[in-house]
C-alpha cells in the first residue's frame, strides 16, 4: 500500500473518504513493456478474493505516477474493482518541476499516436492481472489522464467506458464515425481556463459527428481546473481544487462505472 504516513492531510482525507471494506487492498508496484519504453505502474486491489472483477486504469496528471492517482487506485480498490495506476511518461521519467512537466505533457500533446501507444500499453497490462474481469474494463484519467483516457476512446479501445476529470478535450485526431464504442463521461470545470465553453462545445460536436451513442459532459459551477486534485490551489493559474466538485464527480463517476458494469 502506498506509505499512509507519507501522504499530505488531504490525500490522507482523499483516501479516508472511501472507508475500508471488509477486504483488505493489496497493492503492488509493477514494470511492463510500454513499446520503446518499460512502464512503473501501481495496482491495488481486493487482496483477499480470487473473484474475477471489473478492472480500473487510472491515468496520471502531467506530474506522472504521483501519490494523487495512488490513492485513486486504493479508492477504488475499496469499492471492490482492481485498479491499475498507469504510466505514460516511463519507469525512469518523473518530472521534478512544472516546467519540466509541461514540456512532457506537451510531448504527447503534440503526438498523438505516442499518446495512445502509450494508453493502450498500460490498457494491456491491467488486462493481464488474473484478477480482472476483461470484458468489464474501464479508463479514467485526472488532467492529461483524463485527455489519454479520451485518446484512448477515439483510437476504439475495447472498454466500456472511459472518464475525464477536468481533462483537455482538444486533438489533432478527432474521432472517426463509429470508432468510439466506449460510454464517456467528461467531468469539467466551469470555471477551467484550459477548458473554456468553446472547447466544450467543440468535443460535444466530434461527438456527435462520429456518432457515439452514449455520452455525457457535466459542468460543475465555479470549478477551476485541477479541481479534483488535493492541494492544488493555483487561483491565479485557473487551477485550485474544490471540494464539492471533487466530492460530486467522484460520485458522477461511481454510478457510471456501477451502470457500465452491470
Amino acid at each position: 500500500m502506498t506509505n499512509e504516513s507519507s501522504l499530505t492531510p488531504a490525500l490522507q482525507e482523499l483516501l479516508d473518504s472511501v472507508p475500508e471494506s471488509g477486504s483488505p487492498v493489496s497493492t503492488t508496484t509493477v514494470r511492463y513493456d510500454g513499446g520503446d519504453t518499460e512502464l512503473e505502474g501501481f495496482f491495488a486491489g481486493p487482496g483477499d478474493s480470487d473473484e474475477k472483477r471489473p478492472g480500473v486504469l487510472v491515468l496520471h496528471d502531467w506530474f506522472g505516477l504521483v501519490d494523487h492517482v495512488k490513492v485513486r487506485a486504493q479508492m477504488l480498490a475499496r469499492l471492490g474493482y482492481v485498479a491499475l495506476a498507469g504510466d505514460v511518461y516511463g519507469a525512469d521519467t518523473r518530472p521534478a518541476s512544472n516546467d519540466e512537466a509541461a514540456g512532457l505533457a506537451g510531448k504527447y500533446y503534440g503526438d498523438v499516436d505516442l499518446f495512445r501507444t502509450r494508453v493502450l500499453a498500460n490498457l494491456e497490462a491491467l488486462r493481464a492481472d488474473p484478477r480482472v474481469d476483461t470484458s468489464r474494463i474501464a479508463i479514467m484519467g485526472y488532467c492529461f489522464g483524463g485527455s489519454a483516457a479520451l485518446e484512448a476512446a477515439r483510437a476504439g479501445a475495447d472498454v466500456k467506458g472511459v472518464v475525464a476529470f477536468h481533462g483537455g478535450l482538444g486533438t489533432s485526431k478527432p474521432a472517426e464515425p463509429g470508432s468510439v464504442t466506449a460510454s464517456v463521461l467528461v467531468l469539467t470545470g466551469a470555471q477551467d481556463p484550459v477548458v473554456p465553453t468553446e472547447a466544450v462545445d467543440t468535443f460535444e460536436d466530434e461527438l456527435r459527428h462520429a456518432g457515439v451513442k452514449d455520452w455525457q459532459v457535466v459542468n460543475y459551477s465555479g470549478a477551476m481546473h485541477a479541481f479534483a486534485v488535493p492541494d492544488t490551489n493555483f487561483p491565479e493559474m485557473g487551477a485550485q481544487f474544490q471540494e464539492t466538485a471533487n466530492r460530486r464527480s467522484w460520485r458522477a463517476m461511481e454510478d457510471f462505472l456501477e451502470e457500465i458494469f452491470a
